[in-house]
């Protein structure tokens, strides 16, 4: 039990963090793009309340956790925020910069990321060791926020990734593939439970790794 809680008191804050910037994030890029929507709705803040779903931020990644924990696995974490409004139809080019409203979420994963691996680095150099609670918050950060950046850049939407595809995508083909949005979540949910997402996110990861990995 107290294996348990300990593992909960780590992850709590990464993974608070990690989701309630990331939402913020779309919303800050949104309004500088031309859509106040997330703005008037009071989402760009870092008031972690503001962003929080009760069964994605809390109830979702403590089950993830603890069933890793009990199986005596590292099963890939997964949740989610309440999603930041966002009117694309507001953006002063709607189709291009979702592509920059879309990859803010992921980019500030990549920096929270880079920070506590800093972090950890400062922690180790002073008299800390990698066991101790501190160091142990920042090696979760660094993890929590990898993972995320990896899942939303996978390139179903609603997924970030998604979101980004069809910006890049010429018209015709983008309208095609948004048909598969209502099922977006859907195949993720079966690609996570089959075991096959994470091969899939695997090679975003190791990038992800080896960038951070620069300031360890």
């Amino acid at each position: 039990m107290n294996d348990i809680v300990q593992t909960i008191a780590v992850y709590a804050i990464p993974v608070i963090f990690a989701i309630t910037l990331h939402e913020a994030a779309h919303g800050y890029v949104a309004r500088m793009f031309g859509d106040p929507t997330a703005a008037q709705a009071g989402r760009i803040t870092l008031n972690p309340i503001k962003h929080i779903d009760p069964v994605g931020t809390l109830l979702v990644p403590l089950l993830i956790l603890l069933a890793s924990k009990m199986l005596g696995g590292a099963g890939m974490l997964f949740g989610w925020a309440k999603p930041v409004p966002v009117d694309f139809g507001r953006l002063r080019r709607p189709k291009r910069d979702m592509l920059w409203v879309a990859a803010a979420g992921p980019a500030s994963n990549l920096v929270m990321a880079v920070i506590w691996a800093i972090s950890l680095r400062l922690m180790i150099s002073d008299t800390s060791s990698l066991q101790d609670f501190w160091p142990q918050m920042a090696i979760a950060g660094i993890q929590v926020n990898l993972v995320l950046m990896a899942l939303n850049l996978f390139p179903i939407p609603p997924l970030d990734g998604g979101r980004i595809l069809f910006s890049l995508l010429p018209h015709r083909w983008a309208w095609q593939y948004s048909r598969l949005e209502p099922y977006g979540l859907m195949i993720v949910l079966v690609l996570l439970a089959t075991g096959v997402l994470w091969t899939l996110l695997r090679p975003v990861l190791e990038l992800g790794q080896a960038f951070v990995g620069w300031f360890l």
